[in-house]
């Protein structure tokens, strides 16, 4: 028998400016005074998550939610049972970690919100004043969209089933799964086979022709790879630069235009959440038919500075993402955008073991498809041996 679907209609989420009053006045009592205080929101969230929902314990369902939004910010797995997680596997990403720093999530916690702001201040470097002015109200906008997210996903923190209530749109990372989910269908056609909405290309993606939207894998700081390097980023920055007649680079447009989104969005020299997707125009890659790039933030840098770090869940993420950011922007184009490229994302210095992560990328573009099946989908790489498993050979 096929998979059933659901199609249940997903539960009421609260707005995002109601989580945000409530996490800062959460952060100012502190997490032992969660019960003294009603969060509503809070804890809907935590319901619609699967979290502890009963008279006694929407407190506890409250700490663990907010323990995964820090985890979902940093793109890690979050720790099993709420527990806290050991020093040295806590968060890494700095949005992550003044985040676990302000709700007191680090070892014991302060009980004292100033100790606590000091120590969120300290991951920025800036003034306890400086960062209440600016950096808090990022934390804590970032941390309600990780609430929603969860609570959307309607995934546990501890790694349980998806809640019953999951929205179909938003696919269900199975946190505990080294393989992507197979889905045994009757009604689909039998084997790997050929999606008619997915094409493969063993080819650099900078030379690919005719897709409107192409995809870049980028950090989380949303810095591209210098110009000359020979990573998927560095490619589609040299492809996409202006030049003139004496072939020098006289603009550097994908670059330009995503510190520009950093500064408009007030985090310049701020990392985003993993999975983040923003979009630039092409540049110079427009002479190939390209019309778009998205920019999708999956490669967190590690603590100690030597290289990257991407967990298949931002993978997934970040797919997601990208179907959301292009169908947004579609019907602005005449004619509308109908083709996207993927990268096999994460499997760069993100460090990724190459054919897992193409087979989450498989995985997730196929289940965006079920979804929204208007997009024609490509999916490019330069490594032979992961064109079979690009094409879902050996699945389903």
């Amino acid at each position: 028998m096929g998979l059933a679907h659901r199609s249940a209609a997903p539960p009421e989420l609260p707005p995002h400016h109601q989580l945000v009053a409530e996490l800062r006045a959460l952060r100012k009592a502190g997490l032992p005074r969660v019960r003294q205080t009603p969060h509503p929101g809070l804890a809907a969230a935590a319901t619609a998550a699967g979290l502890p929902a009963g008279p006694e314990e929407p407190a506890a369902g409250i700490e663990r939610l907010l323990r995964a939004a820090v985890h979902w910010l940093d793109g890690s797995a979050p720790p099993p049972d709420g527990r806290p997680a050991p020093a040295d596997a806590g968060p890494v990403g700095e949005l992550a970690r003044a985040a676990a720093h302000s709700f007191g999530l680090v070892g014991a916690g302060s009980p004292v919100a100033g100790e606590r702001r000091k120590a969120a201040a300290a991951v920025f470097g800036v003034t306890t004043e400086s960062f209440r002015h600016r950096q808090e109200r990022q934390v804590i906008d970032r941390l309600a969209d990780a609430v929603l997210a969860l609570a959307a996903a309607g995934v546990t923190p501890d790694g349980a089933a998806p809640a019953r209530n999951t929205p179909a749109r938003v696919p269900a990372f199975p946190a505990r799964m080294t393989d992507p989910p197979v889905h045994y269908d009757t009604t689909a056609p039998a084997g790997p086979a050929a999606h008619p909405r997915i094409e493969v290309h063993l080819s650099p993606i900078e030379l690919l022709r005719g897709i409107d939207v192409l995809v870049s894998s980028e950090n989380t700081y949303l810095e591209m790879s210098k110009i000359f390097r020979n990573t998927v980023s560095g490619a589609l920055r040299r492809a996409a630069a202006v030049r003139d007649e004496t072939n020098a680079v006289v603009d550097d447009p994908l670059a330009r235009e995503l510190r520009d989104w950093l500064a408009v969005h007030n985090r310049s020299g701020l990392q985003v959440p993993p999975g983040t997707v923003v979009p630039t125009g092409p540049g110079a890659l427009a002479q190939r038919g390209v019309r778009r790039v998205l920019h999708a933030a999956v490669a967190v840098p590690r603590r100690d500075g030597n290289g990257y770090e991407v967990c298949t869940r931002t993978v997934v993420d970040a797919v997601s993402a990208v179907f959301r950011v292009a169908a947004g922007e579609r019907d602005a184009y005449d004619p509308p955008l109908s083709s996207l490229c993927f990268p096999v994302l994460g499997a760069g210095r993100g460090a990724l073991e190459p054919e897992r992560a193409a087979r989450w990328l498989r995985w997730a573009v196929e289940e965006e498809l079920r979804a929204d099946p208007r997009w024609t989908v490509h999916l490019v790489t330069r490594t032979p041996a992961l064109v079979a498993v690009l094409r879902g050979a050996g699945q389903g």
